[in-house]
């Protein structure tokens, strides 16, 4: 089996690290090898698979040795993940997207995938290394396909939409397809539908949708991942549900993103219907 390099994308604190280190867990919990690389410049997107073992980030190695080993900035995890961090914002003047670029041309210096032989390399990327990350190297990605995970808030929601003007921006120079949205975080009502909603007008589709749990925060404050500390909760079962979505998924797109003017009244016609329903306008489960 060829390796699969699979992206997940997101806003800041949107829980696209959770995500990106659960669905590791799953793969490496079914025997397959498996890196995960953080790109996000909180430098935590493998702190749930490391057992709170610290290493250096790649771009703060290569700013102060000569030469840097894999084995210099990177540690094994969970059921032998290799985790490895690409930067922090508090180690590194460098903007986070010149710095992925850097990174990953000493991923390519040093054969990393070449020499590990991984079945699956995955990478959490924050929307502030889009651009970086789609157009490296010569305008190529170097994974196939890209999730997105997103809540159903503005503010995520607006994210996402930026990072489908990425993904149609590269794709015709050979840069990821959209394997699907990841609707993570759900609790109010109508979330899902708005997500879906979303996913619809923009020529996508949602692939899970992860509600709210305080298993995730409980988990995460142990530091583990779901998948180790409560393996047989329902958001385990979520977890592998959608490893083995994305496993077996064939299917991929390139979305069609709203302009900002579209977004905005898209965005003031769900705001109108959520009054009414809040003010007893509507009935919950009406047709919307």
């Amino acid at each position: 089996m060829p390796i699969q390099h699979i992206a997940f994308y997101g806003k800041g604190g949107g829980g696209t690290s959770t995500v990106a280190s659960n669905v590791s867990a799953v793969l490496a919990e079914a025997g397959y090898r498996v890196i995960l690389i953080g790109c996000d410049p909180q430098n935590d997107s493998t702190r749930t698979l490391r057992g709170g073992n610290d290493f250096p980030t790649v771009l703060e190695a290569l700013q102060k040795q000569s030469s840097v080993r894999i084995e210099d900035v990177s540690t094994i995890g969970f059921n032998g993940i290799l985790c490895i961090e690409a930067l922090s914002l508090f180690q590194s003047e460098e903007c986070a997207g010149r710095g992925i670029g850097k990174v990953f041309s000493f991923f390519k210096k040093i054969r990393l995938f070449e020499e590990y032989k991984p079945d699956f390399v995955l990478y959490d990327l924050p929307a502030e290394v889009v651009c970086s990350a789609f157009s490296f190297p010569s305008g190529k990605a170097v994974f196939e396909r890209a999730y997105v995970v997103s809540s159903s808030d503005f503010l995520s929601l607006n994210t996402t939409n930026n990072i489908f003007r990425a993904i149609r921006k590269y794709t015709p120079a050979g840069g990821a397809r959209l394997g699907g949205i990841i609707a993570n975080g759900l609790t109010a009502t109508l979330s899902e539908s708005i997500v879906k909603d979303f996913a619809v007008r923009t020529g996508t589709r949602v692939v899970t949708y992860l509600p709210h749990s305080m298993v995730v925060i409980q988990s995460e404050l142990y530091g583990q991942t779901v998948i180790e500390a409560a393996p047989q909760s329902n958001h385990a079962f979520i977890y592998r549900k959608l490893a083995r979505q994305i496993i077996e998924n064939r299917h991929s797109d390139i979305p069609d993103p709203f302009t900002a003017e579209e977004l905005r009244i898209w965005a003031r016609e769900w705001g109108d219907w959520i009054f009414e329903l809040e003010s007893g306008i509507i009935t919950e489960g009406s047709a919307i």
